[in-house]
């Protein structure tokens, strides 16, 4: 089992990715959320720089944001930095489309920005379409030291529905997904994933699974009600709340809310109607503290119910239990996205509590 961190990305503090390495962290997500956070590539280059061994990637690169030529320019700069140490995770761009108040990327427009993404990586001249008009595209050749894309960067595509998750298996040299932790989870994902690779006529050595989630440690005579606790796993809750509601809002279907959301649903949905915006304006408004902190008038969402279903909860030797059984069912990598203000100490605790148990 591999262990990583997605990161708030905070261009002005780019060494918690040096810290991470020091930690023994194997990897390190910085995400790409531009009405949020800083810019990913930026903050990547300035980690590389200034790392030696932890791989870093995008967590996720968003599709409907930049150009495919563009995205695979920028992370092949970061690859030449540390050649063997970059990754690219890429999405339709659940939270950046939707902050907007856009949709993310449709599948289809999805898979053929991957196709061309991939086609540039592995240094293919490729069929690229950019408003309507067709060409045939090739790097340019100016030297050396420009980008390397001779040492593979891996794709890991982020997918959580049935066609998202069946291109993972078309392009993708792995799949990261929440609750991939769960043995339902991933034997469902991997299952269209290699519906998708049957399609595009690929094996899948080597695939990489990730699970993106939160741990929760709880401490001697620690409660899900407590406040320190509800302090440390509330922003990953609300998240999980706010990405429900947007799937909720767009398909009108009931089905897709879990049960361990049902006792606090309607109470969000008053919620988010009393938004001091009109409608058309409620995207701004959906996501505040995004994977950072809890909103203001939604700590009452933090239930233990909510805590227990979106997130990994339990003593050292309980959440390790549970890593070692996902890992005996195919899950290769963790990766923790904590609150901002307690990232550091959640890195800390997870990395010397934690991993140790694990490798024994």
């Amino acid at each position: 089992m591999e262990f990583s961190l997605h990161i708030q990305t905070r261009i002005t503090d780019w060494q918690i990715i040096k810290d991470l390495e020091l930690l023994g962290y194997d990897s390190v997500w910085v995400p790409d959320t531009q009405m949020m956070w800083s810019d990913c590539y930026s903050t990547m280059a300035l980690a590389a720089q200034n790392t030696d061994r932890i791989r870093i990637g995008t967590g996720v690169a968003i599709a409907g944001t930049r150009i495919a030529p563009t995205t695979a320019a920028a992370i092949s700069s970061v690859n030449a930095l540390a050649p063997g140490r970059i990754f690219l995770g890429i999405g339709t761009g659940h939270t950046a489309m939707r902050v907007m108040g856009q949709d993310p990327l449709p599948v289809a427009e999805f898979r053929e920005y991957l196709r061309v993404v991939r086609s540039m990586l592995n240094n293919e001249e490729t069929e690229y379409t950019y408003r309507d008009r067709t060409t045939s595209i090739v790097w340019q050749d100016h030297g050396r030291g420009f980008r390397n894309t001779d040492v593979k960067i891996p794709i890991y595509v982020a997918a959580n529905g049935p066609r998202a998750l069946r291109t993972a298996g078309m392009y993708g040299d792995g799949l990261v997904s929440i609750f991939n932790e769960q043995k339902d989870v991933l034997e469902f994902n991997l299952n269209k994933v290699k519906e998708g690779a049957k399609i595009a006529k690929r094996g899948l050595d080597n695939y990489h699974t990730v699970s993106l989630t939160n741990a929760v440690i709880l401490k001697a005579g620690e409660k899900l009600t407590d406040e320190s606790v509800k302090e440390r796993a509330g922003s990953w809750v609300v998240t999980a709340l706010h990405f429900v509601y947007e799937v909720w809002r767009y398909t009108k279907d009931d089905a897709v809310v879990p049960d361990y959301m049902k006792d606090i649903w309607e109470e969000y949905n008053d919620h988010v109607k009393q938004f001091d915006l009109p409608e058309d304006k409620w995207h701004q408004r959906i996501h505040d503290g995004h994977c950072s902190y809890v909103p203001n008038g939604e700590h009452k969402f933090v239930t233990p119910k909510m805590i227990e279903g979106t997130s990994i909860v339990g003593s050292p030797s309980e959440i390790a239990d549970k890593l070692k059984a996902a890992e005996k069912n195919g899950l290769k990598e963790v990766s923790l996205l904590p609150p901002l203000r307690h990232i550091r100490e959640i890195a800390n605790d997870f990395a010397n509590e934690i991993i140790p148990l694990c490798q024994t």
